[in-house]
């Protein structure tokens, strides 16, 4: 039937079949091994040198082969597929489709399962992320408000509808920047390099003024024109023109009294090198 697989001596664990058709060539007894262990169709531990697509406590894009009463079976590259309840679909799957997903134990029936809400499974404190920081995404889920992405194999994301001016595909793997992490955790990413490139002098002004004044200007579209001049140089006509492509591009908020940076840790030189990096020959 195959190699019988025993534990190293660190544990007393039993020994796992390793099937003919898994055997490398030459193997002989006392041959170390290195294997991936699951449970076959009669529930029996079973070793197999194949690579899986997915392992416990890891996210994967996995495709979907058949569905029956009880839920979703996705393909990971073993005989047996990776079953997803139904109560852990965040929409209901489709055969054929492909889907983001979490990968672990399941604590009653002690078998590997999947879910594709995958938001319960990120890391939701300590998040170890600056703003303009390249990071790797798959998008998973969309919102009224934009579409959700799996951040760094980590955590959880948004990237705003209005900013994103392509079409995205569920289970896409591409890069992204972090536009800023909020202090409930949540973070916001742009699909293309952060930056001011596109927006009018005025609103460029602006921008420059306010990183020079630590992220916050006493100056909103409350004030008079007299200390809109006296400060920024410009009328309140235009001065209000620049703020609002600034609070639309999501760099700012407008308070009563004052406009605050979204983006606390900008430098010329940071924003302009991503920027640069990630434009294609023509768009340079």
């Amino acid at each position: 039937m195959g190699a019988y697989l025993g534990p190293d001596g660190s544990q007393p664990e039993p020994s796992v079949l390793l099937p003919n058709k898994y055997i490398p060539e030459g193997l002989k007894e006392g041959d170390e091994l290195e294997v991936f262990v699951y449970l076959d169709h009669e529930d029996r531990p079973v070793a197999t040198t194949l690579i899986p697509l997915a392992k416990v406590d890891t996210f994967a894009v996995l495709k979907v082969n058949y569905m029956n009463r009880f839920g979703a079976f996705l393909d990971w590259g073993f005989e047996k597929d990776l079953f997803v309840p139904y109560s852990e679909q965040l929409e209901r799957m489709e055969i054929g489709e492909s889907y983001l997903v979490h990968v672990h134990m399941d604590d009653q029936s002690q078998r590997l399962v999947a879910s594709s809400k995958v938001a319960q499974y990120t890391q939701k404190e300590n998040i170890d992320l600056k703003p303009f920081q390249e990071v790797e995404v798959v998008i998973y889920d969309a919102t009224e408000l934009g579409f959700r992405v799996l951040i760094d194999n980590r955590y959880d994301g948004l990237a705003y509808r209005n900013e994103v001016f392509r079409e995205v595909e569920f289970g896409e793997r591409c890069r992204a920047f972090i536009k800023q992490v909020r202090p409930d955790g949540k973070v916001d990413v742009s699909l293309g390099p952060i930056g001011i490139d596109g927006i009018e002098p005025n609103a460029q002004r602006i921008w420059e003024i306010l990183n020079k004044k630590g992220g916050v200007l006493m100056l909103s579209d409350a004030s008079a024109p007299e200390a809109i001049e006296d400060t920024v140089q410009m009328s309140k006509k235009a001065f209000k023109k620049a703020i609002g492509s600034l609070y639309k591009k999501r760099l700012i908020n407008i308070e009563t009294d004052h406009i605050k940076a979204l983006i606390q840790e900008y430098t010329p030189e940071g924003p302009k090198h991503l920027r640069d990096k990630g434009k294609t020959k023509n768009e340079k």
